[in-house]
């Protein structure tokens, strides 16, 4: 083995995949031999929240609602990003970090600004007619 590497960490590794293993088959295997099996057609229909489904699920959906949803998790990736930083501020500010933390997050939060702009641009984030 290399320097600062001990048999025991890919023991206890191996040791916590046995268990995961076991925590994952255990419960498929239980339901699979306990759960009815029942096939028929009231199965393999549509489930819409115990309402009869109205016409087909096959329908396309108009790109804007892509295109927000898109614009939705550009931007609660934003939230998680800028969270912990504004959270750890002070202490960046303490170990002299300050300067280039606000920079840092200062070029990210202009991309992310810059991404809005073309969205708004191209029409994403306008309401359909």
């Amino acid at each position: 083995m290399g320097p600062g590497i001990d048999s025991r960490d890919y023991v206890q590794a191996f040791i916590f995949l046995i268990g995961a293993l076991v925590f994952l088959l255990v419960p498929l295997g239980l339901a699979l031999l306990f759960r009815p099996n029942q096939p028929g057609g009231l199965k393999h229909t549509t489930y819409e929240c115990g309402e009869e489904p109205i016409g087909s699920a096959w329908f396309r959906h108009p790109i804007q609602y892509y295109l927000i949803a898109l614009v939705f998790i550009v931007f609660d990736v934003e939230a998680i990003f800028i969270l912990p930083w504004a959270v750890q501020a002070r202490a960046l500010i303490r170990e002299g970090l300050g300067l280039f933390a606000f920079t840092e997050m200062t070029i990210f939060a202009g991309i992310l600004l810059l991404g809005w702009y073309y969205a708004l641009r191209k029409g994403a984030l306008e309401w359909l007619k």
